[in-house]
């Protein structure tokens, strides 16, 4: 697909205006701050708990459980920032219950907000992508490659991009 900046500058201002005021952008922002300062980089359940009620309300309860105990929540998801390989940085973050590859790439895109897109069918649908049968490592870096590439080009960051490609797939439905 040929993207223009315009359209995705057009797009995500789109997704602003249909969220602003609402309780999605009040968490987002809240979300962002979430790990702006702390080091070394590591989430509280509450945090947790936020962030996936933020992505999908649907996990919300499992991520509750009480195997996501405040010490766990805090040794794994230091390790998964403070970690260099890519592979133990996301798939850290799956032993989370109500924790899927969507909410990882979530918590991974607010702690590292220039390297990681968030992982959404919308986006995927955007880009025409097939959503594979179940996600794995191989696929996430596929992703996150032509997403930084595609945002690179564009000029925008990853932010900008994926509201504007969500915005995009929403509208077609």
């Amino acid at each position: 697909m040929n993207f223009q900046k315009a359209d995705i500058l057009k797009y995500s201002t789109l997704y602003d205006d249909r969220y602003l005021g609402k309780n999605d952008a009040l968490t987002e922002a809240e979300v962002k701050g979430i790990l702006k300062q702390r080091k070394p980089k590591f989430l509280t359940r509450d945090e947790l708990i936020k962030i996936a009620k933020w992505k999908s309300p649907r996990t919300t309860k499992h991520c509750k459980s009480q195997d996501n105990d405040s010490c766990t929540v805090k040794a794994i998801s230091e390790f998964s920032f403070s970690t260099r390989s890519e592979r133990a940085r996301i798939e850290s973050l799956l032993v989370f219950k109500g924790v899927n590859w969507p909410t990882a790439s979530t918590i991974l895109h607010f702690a590292f907000p220039k390297k990681y897109p968030i992982l959404d069918f919308r986006v995927l649908e955007s880009i025409e992508w097939d959503k594979p049968p179940q996600y794995d490592f191989a696929f996430w870096q596929q992703y996150c490659s032509y997403l930084r590439k595609l945002a690179a080009k564009l000029g925008v960051n990853l932010r900008v991009l994926d509201k504007a490609l969500w915005e995009m797939s929403k509208e077609r439905t």
